[in-house]
């Protein structure tokens, strides 16, 4: 059985590399690059994998590109931040050689912020088999629409996001100009002064109570304070669009 592993990329030329490189077990990298302004996709192909430039704003229709360009019959999704454990990749190996009752897995994301472990894990679907995969649903929370049973396994995927705070800020300007444009092509409701301060407050509250960041010190009480004010440039930069909208008409 092929696996093709999938990579969502912009402007990564920092991160692309040590990505691949926990991808030995893979057949092919697919990496499709969105408009990156860097070395993402020089970097890529030093390291084998095959580019495939592809424009717009809508993650799922970048991850249903590259399911139509993988060639193997299962599929391993993975972002540029994320590594592959030795553990895991045999898991996966063992995985899709043996396994006869289910088409996808939902894997254990670990998340690391500033190098600490953080304590909510996630689940994702993000192995899957091809033919069992009807697309990815979500403009930008995107999610897999699978038909078959769903497994899953042991070891997790290790996730490693911001890391320092000047990188952390440029990726925020970055995403949330192009979270804020797609929430004003979908007619999100008018941005008003109450909604600025509760999604702040819940995106805080979020980070900090439920997902126990409480629990990692400084380190949790920055990152929450953090997701507070990336919603808040999300949410700031619609309400530009949507004033702007308004005055010409």
């Amino acid at each position: 059985m092929k696996i093709s592993a999938v990579i969502i990329a912009r402007n990564e030329e920092d991160q692309i590399k040590d990505c691949i490189k926990t991808l030995a077990f893979a057949d092919e990298v697919i990496v499709i690059d969105n408009g990156s302004k860097d070395k993402t996709a020089e970097v890529a192909a030093k390291m084998k994998a095959k580019i495939f430039s592809v424009s717009g704003l809508d993650f799922s229709y970048l991850r249903n590109v590259g399911k139509e360009k993988a060639g193997g019959e299962w599929l391993f999704y993975i972002d540029t931040d994320e590594r592959v454990s030795e553990e895991l990749a045999k898991e996966i190996e063992k995985t899709v050689k043996t396994e006869k009752k289910s088409v996808a897995f939902d894997i254990i994301r670990q998340n690391y912020f500033f190098g600490k472990l953080w304590p909510k894990k996630e689940q994702l679907v993000r192995l899957m088999k091809k033919e069992a995969l009807l697309g990815w649903q979500g403009s930008v929370h995107e999610s897999p629409i699978v038909t078959g049973k769903i497994g899953q396994l042991e070891n997790p995927l290790l996730h490693y996001t911001h890391s320092d705070l000047t990188g952390m800020v440029k990726k925020t300007n970055e995403w949330s100009e192009i979270e804020a444009q797609l929430r004003f092509k979908n007619n999100h409701p008018r941005v008003s002064w109450w909604r600025i301060f509760r999604v702040m407050f819940s995106s805080f509250w979020q980070s900090y109570v439920t997902d126990g960041g409480w629990q990692v010190g400084t380190t949790g009480l920055i990152e929450s304070i953090y997701q507070s004010f990336s919603t808040f440039i999300t949410y700031a930069k619609l309400w530009e669009k949507q004033n702007n909208r308004m005055q010409k008409c």
